[in-house]
């Protein structure tokens, strides 16, 4: 019988290479990973955030914009409509942030949008024309 004898060297370059190849077949792996795109929250058409105004009722918002995302139980003179989306890995979200005051009367009192990073929609004449009208 015939005894195999491998020397410290050579050894250290097997086991360096096999550590390198892992490393190597990991890191390649993550990066092939799909990411699936992230929305959560009420998507408002910029369309739709316009037809609010002041002195609207709850119901009529309701029925303009849909369930708020966070209507609070301790505060119910405000409703909070949030949209985030996140396309795959590296693109930045979109956030929105839309907020209605209500009165003692259940109107519209005021509407606060504090984070908006859709890009806003462009206006053209025609929809300048229709919106004087």
């Amino acid at each position: 019988m015939t005894r195999i004898t491998y020397n410290w060297s050579c050894l250290r370059v097997r086991i360096l290479a096999s550590v390198i190849a892992t490393a190597l077949l990991a890191g390649g792996l993550s990066g092939c990973v799909h990411r699936v795109d992230i929305q959560q929250g009420n998507f408002l058409k910029p369309e739709d955030i316009e037809r609010v105004t002041v002195g609207m009722t709850r119901v009529q918002v309701r029925a303009v914009l849909g369930t708020p995302m966070v209507a609070d139980p301790f505060v119910s003179t405000r409703w909070d409509y949030m949209y985030y989306f996140k396309r795959g890995r590296w693109s930045s979200p979109q956030k929105r942030h839309f907020i209605v005051f209500f009165d003692a009367t259940d109107k519209v009192e005021r509407i606060d949008r504090p984070t908006d990073t859709v890009p806003p929609a462009v206006k053209t004449a025609v929809t300048n024309a229709v919106a004087s009208e």
